[in-house]
């Protein structure tokens, strides 16, 4: 899929309309041949919801992640049975020629990440409960007792280590705001600020043992949360000179319109900051219909161009023509023409203006008459509006920005 590079096309919008921050640059991390963070694209992943030793259903929902260009995929190991299963879940993927980078989630249980890091590209751990069993319980824990918590985290984590160096596989420390560690708890409470401490212990911890393909996430099923809690873990690594890259997610988002609108607040405020280097919109629904959400998410932030950016006015008393059937018809029309931006406006008032930045602009001139746009200047006065759509697309191929659907 030919998708501009945050290089290109984006950083030039960012810059040119002196709003949105520059992306934060990071250390490049490999997840098997996909890179993420530095200058690469934000990347889009998902989660199978299969039962991972069930590997016709994971191959099956695999190929339908591939389909719509879901970049990296995760799957759950709670247990060596789900290890055991990988190898025949890459042969299947083989045969079918899908090369997309595994990612192993695991929780409660180090020796599975260990024993995983060689079928996977990634493995994700939660550092509150990867060596912490939750009870809940109200401690006060002094200095030298906090201390003695974290060389026996640097026990378990060194296998690990040694592992993920052995067969190149990257790490993600996923924070969760609902279960952070007892000890994090006790001292930092519920806050956004365990959180990132929480993440913080684990950091230093690979840092010191020279591991570096180091991803980082701050999930909350509550955006604000989750928001605060990035804004902290980067300014909290920029005062270390730490630059690993970040994976935004609001998890348990939810579902149909709930679930989008959450994430779409809490992805795409952070984007607008200049975070993130991959994404998932964690929807109660098929693993495949987070990704054109997510796609919209990165669009709509200008941080990854996928298809034709429409402008279109909401339409009141001053419109010319059915706004709606025709902002639908050129929609079916010009939708894959990635990089391009259309502005459909009613009348005169909101067009020329609120469309100056647009490649292509269609106007309502009078009862029943077009004027096309190309970028700030009207090129074609009154046209009849059944003729209209046709012209439209008759001044696109004239300009050289057009290409036939796939």
């Amino acid at each position: 899929m030919n998708i501009f590079s945050h290089s290109q096309e984006t950083e030039t919008y960012r810059q040119n309309i002196k709003l949105l921050p520059i992306r934060r640059q990071t250390n490049t991390v490999s997840i098997g041949d996909i890179k993420i963070g530095g200058t690469e694209p934000i990347r889009i992943q998902s989660m199978l919801t299969s039962d991972t030793t069930n590997v016709d259903a994971c191959v099956a929902e695999i190929s339908r992640l591939d389909a719509v260009d879901c970049e990296i995929i995760r799957l759950t190991v709670p247990n060596q049975k789900s290890i055991d299963s990988l190898p025949a879940i890459r042969a299947e993927m083989a045969k079918r020629g899908i090369k997309r980078p595994l990612v192993a989630d695991v929780h409660f249980n180090p020796r599975l990440a260990i024993n995983v890091c060689e079928f996977v590209e990634k493995v994700r751990i939660n550092p509150g409960n990867f060596v912490d069993r939750k009870k809940f319980e109200i401690r006060e824990y002094t200095d030298v007792q906090y201390q003695e918590e974290l060389e026996r985290v640097e026990e378990k984590m060194l296998p690990l280590i040694k592992n993920l160096k052995k067969f190149g596989c990257a790490l993600r420390v996923g924070t969760n705001h609902g279960s952070l560690s007892d000890r994090v708890m006790n001292r930092f409470g519920d806050t956004s600020e365990g959180m990132v401490e929480s993440a913080l212990e684990f950091l230093r911890i690979l840092r010191k043992n020279g591991f570096e393909e180091t991803v980082l996430s701050m999930k909350s099923s509550n955006p604000l949360v989750m928001i605060q809690a990035y804004r902290q873990l980067v300014q909290a690594m920029d005062a270390g000179d730490m630059h690993y890259p970040l994976h935004l997610g609001v998890t348990e988002a939810g579902n149909e319109l709930d679930g989008r609108i959450k994430s779409a607040v809490g992805i795409g405020t952070l984007l607008c900051d200049g975070l993130g280097d991959t994404i998932r919109v964690s929807l109660t629904e098929p693993s495949e219909n987070e990704i054109p959400v997510a796609q919209s998410i990165l669009q709509s932030t200008r941080a990854r161009i996928y298809n034709t950016d429409f402008i279109s006015c909401p339409s009141c008393g001053r419109t010319f023509f059915d706004l709606e059937s025709t902002t639908a018809q050129i929609k079916a029309r010009t939708s894959h023409l990635k990089g391009v931006k259309i502005a459909i406006m009613g009348c005169v008032v909101n067009g020329p203006g609120e469309m100056a930045d647009a490649d292509f602009g269609y106007v309502g001139a009078g009862p029943g008459k077009i004027s096309l746009y190309h970028g700030q200047s009207c090129v074609e006065r009154n046209i009849p509006s059944e003729q209209a759509v046709e012209r439209l697309i008759e001044l696109i191929q004239e300009q050289g920005k057009w290409v036939d659907p796939a």
